[in-house]
């Protein structure tokens, strides 16, 4: 049963730092001022579009929306086109951007007496996040305080979660695996976090060094591949935590190495939140948040308010745990003979000289037989040689038709390849590409 309602932050002293911002703590009296500051300066629209890069400005702008009685709209991408649809969808919103937030921290109060941590309604709808698009065009997702607040719980359980802990994330706050690790943790168990986004390597390197021990990496698959192959000297890491996409063995083994740290995993999705978790080198099961049950691919329980159908097979295993088999929407059926874009992905990554490629499976354009596509970065082959590679190891109903080669794949703010982003790519190289068989 959700509360009523909730603080807007955990139980912890006033003077502890909620964040890190050029090598200096920001406190938490002092994140209530700049929330109230902001609070005065926030448009009058139901809707607040957080376009905040800032993480420390993004968490004070998310905090000021919701005691604001508003919602925050989480984007899933920056594009210009998703931000217009976004608008024309909602709209009564309006945006808050740094420059924005700026001017409301420059009005905060000079001291906090008086202030205290306000609490917002369990019921209220503090967020609307969207599905990443990577299988089709971005989905709403409601989001009441409650729920959050529920799920950074679990996440604080889970992960050990606490004062003094400081998380490193080098994912957008705006998507709802940085949203939870990296905002709502720090809301709901009293951990800091530092206010950069590091991109490169190097840039995660000197974000983990600014940030106090012990200290927590949050990030993805492709970030990881990155840093290993940098051969950096890394600080000091507690653990590292990966999801948007599966994490294979062998680059947990080498993270693991890199850092001297173990490596986690986190599963979930936009419409559930995270909802399970592993060491990846424990093995392929994985064990379900306290509170969740699923049934026949149907999760349930905890501050769920309707059970969510998940994209992915799995197999469960017992009451508490499960093996994931793939997503749903990865089953090819093609001239009668049955694969899954996993498989063929896996397949083309096997190919010497192969960096990084994934197959795609276009709409249904009446009676044609369809066609796979492929877009692969292999500097050293040519479309020919990749088709005779691909000829000794596949059927030759999944070849692709066309295959493209390009200098690096189209991946999101997450590292995902979305299927929008690969469409564009294909059209931009083949205007009319001959999808008959």
């Amino acid at each position: 049963m959700i509360p009523a309602s909730i603080p807007l932050l955990a139980p912890a002293a006033l003077d502890a730092p909620i964040a890190w911002r050029d090598g200096q703590p920001v406190s938490r009296a002092t994140f209530l001022r700049h929330v109230a500051g902001v609070v005065r300066r926030l448009p009058p629209a139901r809707f607040i579009l957080n376009l905040c890069e800032d993480r420390y400005r993004f968490l004070v702008a998310f905090a000021a929306v919701g005691a604001n009685g508003q919602t925050n709209l989480l984007p899933s991408s920056r594009a210009s086109l998703h931000l217009r649809q976004l608008a024309e969808e909602y709209p009564d919103s309006n945006q808050l951007t740094d420059s924005a937030i700026d001017a409301g921290l420059a009005l905060a109060a000079p001291d906090y007496a008086g202030f205290t941590v306000p609490d917002l309604p369990g019921k209220h709808v503090m967020a609307i996040a969207f599905t990443s698009g990577s299988t089709g065009r971005a989905k709403p997702n409601p989001k009441t305080w409650g729920e959050l607040a529920s799920g950074a719980a679990q996440a604080r359980q889970r992960f050990d979660f606490a004062p003094g802990i400081t998380i490193v994330a080098t994912v957008p706050p705006q998507h709802m695996y940085g949203l939870e690790t990296s905002i709502m943790a720090p809301l709901a168990s009293g951990a800091s976090v530092h206010s950069g986004r590091p991109f490169f390597p190097d840039d995660v390197r000197a974000a983990l060094e600014a940030a106090p021990a012990p200290r927590v990496l949050v990030t993805t698959p492709v970030h990881l591949k990155a840093c290993v192959r940098a051969g950096l000297h890394w600080p000091k890491t507690h653990f590292l935590i990966s999801a948007t996409a599966p994490l294979s063995p062998a680059l947990a083994a080498q993270t693991e190495a890199a850092f001297a740290a173990p490596v986690l995993e986190i599963y979930g999705c936009t419409e559930a939140g995270s909802i399970a978790s592993r060491r990846t080198l424990d093995g392929d099961r994985w064990r379900l948040y306290d509170g969740f049950q699923l049934r026949d691919g149907c999760l349930s329980g905890a501050h769920l308010p309707e059970p969510v159908a998940l994209n992915d097979l799995v197999e469960e295993c017992g009451e508490t745990e499960f093996k994931l088999l793939g997503r749903r929407e990865d089953l090819v059926n093609i001239a009668g003979k049955r694969t899954s874009l996993g498989y063929l992905n896996h397949q083309l990554s096997q190919i010497e000289g192969v960096v990084e490629g994934v197959f795609l499976l276009p709409d249904e354009t009446g009676n044609e037989v369809r066609r796979l596509l492929a877009v692969v970065v292999a500097p050293g082959l040519d479309e020919r040689q990749l088709l005779a590679a691909l000829a000794e190891r596949l059927d030759p109903v999944f070849l692709p038709r066309p295959l493209v080669k390009v200098d690096t794949l189209p991946r999101n703010d997450t590292g995902k390849v979305t299927r929008e982003a690969l469409l564009a790519l294909l059209a931009q190289a083949r205007p009319t590409p001959d999808c008959r068989a």
